[in-house]
């Protein structure tokens, strides 16, 4: 006799996996990353003027620091809101 829940254990014991989290298309140089380049610094901003998370843009941990730095500088001298 078969059991009843073995296909329940079955599904149980597979992984789940995540779908990928949207990333914006940037094209830029590092040289370009500067606070005077308000354009490109909205491109990492949310509609709230929160700083975009490095999984969402797919920066390396260096030229999110620098960007996270250049969007603090270019509010301080209130280029961006």
């Amino acid at each position: 006799m078969p059991k009843k829940n073995d296909k329940n254990k079955r599904n149980r014991n597979q992984t789940q996996t995540r779908t990928p989290r949207p990333r914006p298309k940037v094209d830029f140089t590092i040289d370009q990353l500067d606070y005077r380049n308000t354009e490109l610094l909205q491109t990492f901003v949310t509609g709230h003027g929160r700083i975009l998370p490095r999984k969402y843009t797919g920066l390396p941990a260096r030229y999110q620091r620098r960007m996270a730095n250049a969007i603090k500088r270019s509010r301080q001298l209130l280029l961006m809101k």
